[in-house]
Order: C-alpha cells, then sequence, then structure tokens
C-alpha cells in the first residue's frame, strides 16, 4: 500500500499508532538505563526531591497563618462610650436624711464600690444621709471621714449595693497636658474636654462646668478627681487622703 493512498482519517490513526509505540520504547529504554545507573546518583536524586516537597510545605504553611486577621482594637469612641456608662453608675445624689428622697438633693457625688464609700464636696454635710443610685435605688449612709476639701460618707456593712465598676484612682503627678476627660453635666448629657493644667492636688480642665461633687474619668473610666463646680478638680489624691483620714472636721460634722 503507498501511504500517498491513505486517506486523512487514515493518516492520523498512522501518527498516533507510530507516537504509541514510540513511547512505549522510551519509556522501556529508560527503565533499563535506570536500572544501570549507579545507586548513588538515584540516592542524590531522592535527596533533591524530599527536599524540595519539605521547603514548599512549610512555606505553603506559614501563608496561611499569615492570612489570619488580628484582632480589632477598641477605638476612641469605643472607649469614650464605655467610660461614660461607668461614670454613670458611679454618679449618686446625697439626700438629707431628715428632708428626706422627696426634698432636692444637697450634693452630688461619686460611689466607689471598692471602698463601699461615696465621696462628695460640700459644706457642712450632715452626719446621717440617704444615697440615690442611678438605677434608682436608695441607702442610708454616715459620714465617715473627711478633709478640708472632700468628704466620704460609708455604708453598714450588711447593705448590699448596686453593682458598678470598680475605678482606680489616677495620681495628679501622672495626668498629661492634653489628656482627654469625661464628665457628666446636671441633666446626665456627656461632658468632654482635656487636661489643661495640673497645679498640685488641682487639676484644671477645658470641660463645662460640671456639678460640684462629681467625678471626671480618663479615657479607662479611671477617676481624675471631683468636680469643684467650676471646671476644676480637686484631684484624686485627695480622695484617696479622704478615705483614709483618722477623723472628720469639725466643720462638716457641725451640719448633722
Amino acid at each position: 500500500m503507498n501511504i500517498e493512498d491513505l486517506t486523512k482519517p487514515q493518516l492520523l490513526l498512522l501518527m498516533l499508532l507510530v507516537n504509541f509505540v514510540t513511547s512505549v520504547a522510551t519509556g522501556i529504554l529508560t527503565v533499563s538505563l535506570l536500572d544501570q545507573v549507579p545507586p548513588v546518583v538515584t540516592q542524590t536524586v531522592n535527596r533533591i526531591v524530599e527536599h524540595t516537597v519539605q521547603t514548599v510545605v512549610p512555606a505553603q504553611a506559614a501563608a496561611v497563618v499569615k492570612a489570619v486577621p488580628a484582632q480589632a482594637q477598641p477605638t476612641t469612641e469605643d472607649l469614650t462610650v464605655a467610660a461614660l456608662a461607668a461614670l454613670q453608675s458611679r454618679s449618686v445624689s446625697v439626700f438629707s436624711a431628715k428632708a428626706g428622697t422627696t426634698s432636692p438633693a444637697i450634693a452630688t457625688g461619686v460611689y466607689l464600690p471598692k471602698s463601699r464609700a461615696v465621696a462628695t464636696i460640700g459644706a457642712a454635710l450632715p452626719a446621717q444621709a440617704v444615697i440615690g443610685f442611678s438605677d434608682g435605688s436608695f441607702d442610708d449612709v454616715s459620714l465617715s471621714h473627711a478633709t478640708d476639701t472632700v468628704s466620704v460618707y460609708g455604708f453598714a456593712d450588711k447593705v448590699a449595693l448596686p453593682a458598678a465598676g470598680v475605678p482606680q484612682l489616677v495620681a495628679p503627678d501622672t495626668l498629661k497636658v492634653g489628656e482627654t476627660v469625661l464628665a457628666l453635666s446636671k441633666d446626665g448629657a456627656a461632658l468632654t474636654g482635656i487636661v489643661s493644667k495640673v497645679d498640685g492636688d488641682v487639676v484644671m480642665t477645658t470641660l463645662p462646668p460640671a456639678p460640684k461633687g462629681s467625678a471626671a474619668v480618663d479615657l479607662s473610666g479611671n477617676i481624675i478627681g471631683i468636680a469643684n463646680g467650676d471646671g476644676s478638680y480637686e484631684s484624686a489624691a485627695l480622695v484617696l487622703a479622704a478615705l483614709t483620714a483618722t477623723s472628720t472636721p469639725s466643720a462638716v460634722s457641725a451640719g448633722s
């Protein structure tokens, strides 16, 4: 049969047959040659293959680990909202025990859960009072400690008090000018500002005047001081001094 007489389908089949026979022959030849290769060459090839696999697999694993996103950090807005919520839960009103809670509050104060006490600022405060909490509950207190500026009321040991976050008292020498401070107005509106100056135990801020005896806090919700009512604050160091005072000034006790 003359190859020129073959049709196109027949030529295609002939090419496939030739390729198949060539592939089989190449495989047989390769196996024969590998059988004749020294063992050292075979071991070298195997080591190269193993090293390549070990290198590729860890690289792929590392790429997967890096793809995991880091946990998001709280924003300034998140910190502000949390600090104001904590401040609100610790803001209290002080009522005269004689006049009762239906009369106007005689002072504003800050509840200190760890000390089971309320700190405030005021002149001629009564020895016995009633504390109104932000949740609407009331409890009796007695004037227990005081300095020339800060007065502290204490609760009886058996009284069950509302839950609230425990703040730290920020030392005035750790405050930085420009640091954010937060407070609440008389009607509970949020007040924001910065520390403008620290003069000994008095912290000056750019906050609008807050109720006398109310607290100002930093972005962590920790207390930096108690309001004098004019935008300045008696520092947290004075609050700590009042908590540990051993006597009550007679000028304060006289208001009982």
